[in-house]
């Protein structure tokens, strides 16, 4: 057993149940720290979209009231069917877009070069949407979304495909912008993960299952382990945060982990590997 490997691969679970669901990109974190680390081939990358299923175990468990109510009530009530087919709706574009261009986008766009530039123009879009007037939000939770609202939420969740972007940044900030209360954009964003990021993790897995051997359980197992309980943490600590916070201190730090990644590429202080 590699134990170095098993720590990189806690490490990288830790980087992703900690900023899969804050408006930083899980994405974007894991390739710097897969260059930092060296833990970066094609098998990383499987490995990278596989243990965000840990995260979502963590979405699952804190809204598990909810999702289970739904499940009950499906069959007869039509606010849980509603709410339902928008998760669907919502769900659907990052299918589509995905299956087109998720692998040109593999191939070219996930470097940090790149993901330092979306983080830095993401940080400025966030202070902007903060900085607009705040009128009375048009919908105060998800059981009120109408299907447009989702399918609208559905396609802003698929700009995140570009690496540093943020699917949860996308989601709640399209979504507050899109007419949505801060809650309900965030919470909508929680439930659009659960089929989003285990869509593609089943996929990723299945696709690239001739890279994966019966010897790399313990290195997935590890990861799946930390990306949960990092993001069980951290999705705690984030509802209780914006109910008297904004994004804001997101934004800058953004702006400023993306400043130091383009600066430390370009200097040479860090060679950062594509």
């Amino acid at each position: 057993m590699d134990i170095v490997l098993l720590v990189k691969a806690a490490i990288m679970g830790v980087v992703e149940g900690l900023t899969e669901f804050l408006p930083i990109s899980s994405t974007g974190h894991l390739i710097l720290a897969g260059a930092l680390l060296g833990f970066d081939d094609e098998k990383a990358k499987v490995f990278d979209i596989a243990i965000q299923t840990g995260a979502i175990l963590a979405v699952i468990i804190v809204y598990w009231q909810k999702l289970r109510d739904t499940v009950v009530a499906l069959p007869t009530s039509r606010q849980a069917q509603r709410f339902t087919v928008n998760v669907l709706i919502a769900f659907i574009p990052a299918v589509i877009l995905g299956l087109l261009f998720g692998k040109a986008i593999k191939e070219h766009l996930f470097t940090p070069v790149v993901v330092a530039s979306t983080f830095i123009i993401g940080g400025f879009i966030i202070l902007w949407a903060e900085k607009r007037p705040q009128s009375a939000a048009r919908v105060q939770n998800v059981d009120s979304m109408t299907a447009l609202d989702a399918l609208k939420v559905g396609l802003v969740q698929c700009v995140a495909m570009i690496p540093g972007t943020s699917r949860s940044g996308a989601t709640i900030i399209g979504g507050m912008l899109l007419g949505m209360s801060r809650s309900a954009a965030t919470d909508f964003s929680f439930f659009l993960a659960i089929p989003t990021l285990i869509g593609a993790g089943a996929y990723s897995l299945y696709k690239e299952r001739a890279l994966l051997s019966m010897a790399d359980l313990p290195m997935f197992g590890v990861g799946l382990l930390f990306s949960f309980l990092s993001a069980w943490v951290c999705v705690r600590w984030l509802l209780r945060y914006i109910a008297t916070h904004n994004f804001v201190p997101f934004a800058w730090y953004r702006i400023a982990f993306g400043v130091v990644v383009l600066a430390t590429a370009w200097s040479g202080a860090v060679t950062w590997s594509a």
